[in-house]
């Protein structure tokens, strides 16, 4: 038995549902528009980050001034506001017009380049006082442009990642956190004059770090010195990686995000800032979206029931730990690296435009209300999310070992409400190995390797979300549900 009590123990912000949409340049692309247009219709999203782009905005004329060109910036920021979407934005990539070098730049993909050819500039500014100028320019343009009311709404951020070689200083490897973080603080500091010394009522922060504790401790002891305006600090959490599912060394477990995210707590404690607000803008099980099955097999459970169940109880594990963050952003990349339908990369729709298991666990979590009420079971393996409206309940839950194994045995439990339920419309949608599952359907129908018309028309019909069960509720004790390994149960009863 499920126990669902009455009283509200907790209000919560739906910190969930929100994303990273990359590459930032396929906004302006049909495929990308689709994405957005249907996550946007569904609303299953709120906040979508994405990279300024300066890379594409900012050049020098034949005197050798900085000027500027916003036109693809402008058609990116434009569909996205039209949409309805909260913006998080951060203020990279170096133009090479600024940069103290072109000779280090990175793709982070399979292919020679990043979308549409780019790369990325991992040099710091030639000079500082110019990075300041090109983040001034970008301010003034979208507050001049969208209006200082809605800009103050988004969150804005310096760079991304500059704790590692990837993003910053890539001639270093990495374990040079104090060299790159003393590059980087410069950087924010000239960041902080051009966006909120400027316009006091934005919302500004940094440093969206991959993984360096010790950078974090770096910039926050620089901050906390300075005295620099940190309206939130921003943080990547990604439980495990291709290298470490290959050689065993890094199972696929929430319990490694919520450890890394303890980690990041400490330094953030330490440094007197327990109390600003956290963005996670990135997490994922695994890192390297631009990785799929043909760099590591395992990655596969990006396609499958594994991956909801995961976000349900990270979702759930995060609450039980009692720390506050406003924005969990799962990272949607490999997008347009994709050939194939099913082959693990880190998104939310196909190839052929077939939404996975992950995207409508988001869906279902966007459901979800802000009030937590509480909740017992004696299963181990199962973990509830049991919210209150003003109407009735909404309660979502995976049942899910430590490893996600299918080893688990399947059993029948049923809802129990503290309160008489009888009379309220109950619906139930599930996500598991034979519900809204178009990857093990893909199995069972051979893994064609080019499906027909009438096939990805199946496969797009099963990845649509719909009910299994609708009733009306009798007494306080629902119908059993059937619980199987990594299933994801949504339940309304209002």
């Amino acid at each position: 038995m499920i126990k669902i009590g009455n009283e509200v123990i907790r209000k919560t912000q739906k910190f969930w549902n929100h994303c990273l949409f990359h590459p930032t340049d396929a906004v302006e692309d049909p495929w990308g528009k689709r994405i957005l247009d249907r996550i946007a219709e569904d609303g299953s999203i709120g906040t979508v980050r994405i990279y300024a782009m300066l890379e594409d905005i900012v050049y020098r004329d034949e005197e050798g001034n900085l000027q500027y060109d916003f036109r693809l910036s402008d058609l990116r920021l434009d569909y996205l506001v039209e949409k309805g979407y909260d913006l998080l934005i951060a203020y990279g990539g170096m133009p090479d017009c600024i940069a103290r070098s072109t000779e280090y730049k990175k793709a982070s993909a399979f292919n020679a380049t990043r979308y549409k050819g780019k790369m990325w500039n991992t040099s710091p500014p030639e000079k500082i006082e110019e990075w300041e100028a090109v983040c001034r320019a970008y301010t003034d343009h979208i507050v001049e442009r969208y209006g200082i009311d809605l800009v103050s709404k988004w969150h804005l951020h310096c760079f991304n990642e500059p704790d590692i070689p990837s993003f910053f200083m890539s001639q270093l490897p990495s374990g040079h956190e104090e060299e790159r973080s003393t590059e980087y603080n410069e950087m924010y500091t000239a960041f902080i004059r051009a966006t909120a010394d400027v316009y006091p009522s934005l919302t500004v922060g940094g440093p969206a770090l991959a993984n360096k504790t010790l950078f974090l401790d770096y910039f926050l002891q620089y901050v906390r010195k300075n005295n620099l305006r940190l309206d939130y600090i921003a943080l990547h959490n990604y439980g495990t990686g291709p290298k470490f599912l290959k050689d065993g060394t890094g199972k696929v477990t929430v319990e490694n995000n919520i450890n890394r995210h303890e980690g990041y707590m400490d330094i953030i404690r330490k440094n007197g800032y327990e109390k600003k607000e956290i963005v996670i803008d990135e997490w994922g099980i695994a890192t390297r979206g631009f990785a799929n099955r043909l760099e590591c097999p395992e990655l596969m459970f990006r396609e499958t029931e594994v991956f909801s169940a995961y976000y349900v109880k990270l979702i759930r594990r995060l609450l039980d730990t009692g720390y506050d963050m406003s924005t969990l952003s799962i990272c949607l990349s490999g997008q347009h690296e994709m050939t194939e339908d099913f082959s693990g990369f880190r998104n939310f729709f196909t190839l052929n435009f077939i939404a996975k298991p992950i995207y409508n666990a988001h869906l279902l979590g966007s459901w979800l209300a802000t009030s937590i009420v509480e909740s017992k079971t004696e299963l181990e393996d199962l973990f509830v999310i049991p919210t209150k409206t003003e109407k009735g309940y909404r309660v979502m839950l995976t049942y899910a070992e430590e490893n996600f194994r299918e080893e688990l045995p399947t059993v029948a439990e049923a809802l129990s409400f503290e309160e008489d339920v009888t009379g309220k419309q109950v619906t139930v949608w599930c996500i598991d190995k034979e519900n809204t599952n178009p990857y093990r359907l893909f199995e069972k129908m051979g893994s064609p390797q080019c499906p027909d018309k009438e096939q990805l028309a199946t496969l797009r019909k099963e990845g649509a979300l719909k009910p299994v069960a609708t009733y009306v509720a009798e007494g306080s004790t629902l119908q059993p549900l059937t619980l199987t390994a990594n299933c994801v149960y949504f339940i309304i009863v209002e």
